[in-house]
């Protein structure tokens, strides 16, 4: 039965899209803010947030022909296959009107990684590691508002093996292929946000972004990327 679903999401879905997406994926471990910076990325830089969690929610609030599917795999207390929370991240990606994703929280594992990179076709542009000590880390959770009712030092803890078991190793595969931009998650979110600057700085994200502006589009018309064209070829980065 759940190979049966499976064979239909990847049956399934959008028309492939035209152009090719910019992929930011966004690690770090629970207490890290980065949720909090994807919010800010988003509003300064026109990205789409996606993850996966939500994604898989969506689907089950939806009453989708695989929400039974999904449900059934969380109350037997399994998790998703990672093809399935892949084919949904595709199709969101294919449906939704923006060529900047940040999908947050994923790839939690190396199996992840490689279902991603096998559907996909591709590897992210850039990956987001928000590096925080774990003591800071266990603090954040537990002060927080919005803690998980469960959420006791113990907990937060064994969250945090967890992440370092199964998502480092995903950190030192893209750190090895040069796609790891570290952001020290230290500090007041406005610093830590003036260290996630450069690494969209370096990419010419802020220029797309007022020249976006300039026609009351987040996505560019065609004089603007003339106008583009031109200031990179008299002033490249």
């Amino acid at each position: 039965m759940l190979s049966t679903d499976i064979q239909k999401l990847e049956n399934g879905g959008t028309s492939p899209r035209e152009t090719t997406p910019f992929i930011t994926f966004v690690l770090g471990g629970p207490g890290s803010g980065k949720g909090t910076q994807c919010m800010r990325i988003v509003e300064n830089f026109g990205f789409t947030h996606l993850s996966a969690g939500d994604l898989l929610r969506h689907e089950i609030s939806s009453n989708s022909e695989y929400a039974p599917m999904i449900l059934n795999t969380i109350k037997d207390g399994k998790i998703v296959p990672s093809e399935v929370t892949v084919k949904l991240l595709q199709k969101a990606i294919e449906s939704i009107d923006n060529d900047k994703f940040l999908i947050d929280g994923f790839p939690r594992s190396e199996e992840n990684r490689l279902q991603y990179e096998r559907i996909i076709g591709m590897e992210p542009n850039v990956v987001l590691f928000f590096d925080c000590p774990q003591e800071e880390m266990v603090k954040r959770v537990l002060n927080r508002r919005q803690g998980r009712i469960d959420d006791n030092e113990e907990t937060v803890k064994e969250r945090l093996k967890v992440f370092m078991a199964l998502t480092m190793p995903v950190v030192d595969y893209y750190a090895k292929r040069g796609k790891i931009y570290k952001i020290d998650a230290t500090g007041t979110e406005d610093e830590i946000f003036a260290r996630v600057l450069p690494a969209f700085a370096s990419l010419q994200f802020e220029m797309d972004y007022l020249l976006g502006h300039l026609t009351g589009h987040r996505k560019f018309t065609e004089p603007c990327k003339i106008v583009r064209l031109f200031l990179w070829t008299v002033w490249p980065s």
